[in-house]
């Protein structure tokens, strides 16, 4: 393999000093960090952000550095070479980090082979690191239906977590700790339970405290602003605040008149369908729609379908022989021709 030359891999001179090695290395590893390339170049990206950390790793660290310095490509075994010699060393600020990145992890695996998995769980705490997790957006969509139901509802949602290796300081001894990346947080999923308001509207935005970011170096966790987005489905379908739903109803109901148990957002309530009521006809109930954002409400529209029990009996459908045999049997509207 090529001999790197860790001075001119972080574009150093051979006296540079430890702040001016920190400020190039941040430099590169925000230029080369394998989450800013695309799939065609991300392995490259790779092989480039892990050499520019290895160069970092010995030139940070006095010992290693001066080895380097006297020994060049062979310092590990120890053949004499002389360039010129420098010093200093100072970690890297994870708050520095962070903010170079924005948080998340996916360096992991290259960190790791270079530090070693033996470092785990030699975790400092630094409390001069800690700082409140960012807070979370994001939507919960549910159905008319799972609105009227109530109750609650459980969704998955994407997190960042304090990372368990480091506990959040994003340093394991004298190094970055590899899980995080120095971040202090890693990227994972967990399950909220949501009550659903019983004034639940369209675009209403619910705090769930607790349930944002985890803090840095154990600072306090972010809130969770979740926001409803309320779809039709197959019984109800929304325009604007007023809610349409599909009500089915027997002939006979229809013919005559009934009082029917209807499934509301205020609870189930008894539509009064009008004797001679037809197929398609809209029943409006006032203010059963869901609530505007200026106050007030929609209407409810109910819809009367007309429907077949499902396990009509002999008897019934020798009465509907009989009614079609009474005639006229034709009917018309709508898309028939």
């Amino acid at each position: 393999m090529k001999f790197q030359d860790y001075y001119e891999i972080l574009g150093v001179s051979r006296d540079a000093s430890a702040e001016e090695i920190k400020k190039a290395y941040r430099k590169l590893a925000i230029k080369w960090h394998p989450d800013r390339h695309g799939d065609s170049d991300r392995a490259a990206a790779e092989e480039k952000f892990k050499r520019i950390n290895e160069a970092k790793e010995v030139l940070t660290d006095p010992e290693k550095r001066a080895k380097y310095d006297k020994f060049g490509q062979n310092w590990e075994h120890g053949q004499d070479f002389t360039p010129p010699q420098g010093g200093g060393w100072q970690t890297m600020d994870p708050d520095e980090f962070a903010s170079m990145f924005g948080g998340g992890g996916g360096f992991s695996d290259f960190f790791a082979s270079m530090f070693g998995a033996d470092m785990r769980g030699r975790a400092r705490t630094h409390r001069r690191y800690q700082s409140r997790g960012a807070d979370v957006n994001a939507d919960l969509r549910l159905t008319i239906s799972d609105a009227i139901e109530g109750g609650k509802r459980e969704f998955g949602l994407g997190t960042v977590q304090s990372c368990a290796t480091c506990g959040g300081t994003g340093e394991l001894g004298d190094h970055v700790c590899p899980t995080c990346a120095g971040m202090g947080r890693v990227r994972g999923h967990k399950t909220v339970e949501v009550k659903i308001p019983k004034d639940v509207r369209d675009g209403m935005v619910l705090r769930l405290r607790g349930l944002g970011e985890a803090g840095q170096g154990g600072g306090e966790t972010g809130d969770l602003y979740l926001t409803i987005r309320l779809q039709g489905d197959a019984n109800y379908r929304r325009e604007g605040a007023d809610i349409f739903a599909d009500v089915p109803v027997a002939p006979w109901e229809a013919l005559d008149g009934a009082r029917i148990d209807l499934r509301t957002l205020d609870g189930t309530i008894t539509l009064n369908v009008p004797p001679g009521t037809k197929s398609g006809q809209h029943l409006r109930l006032k203010g059963l729609g869901l609530p505007h954002e200026q106050g007030g409400r929609g209407d409810l529209y109910a819809v009367i379908r007309l429907a077949m029990p499902e396990n009509p009996s002999d008897k019934q459908k020798e009465l509907i022989h009989k009614l079609k045999e009474a005639g006229p049997a034709e009917v018309s509207g709508g898309a028939r021709k």
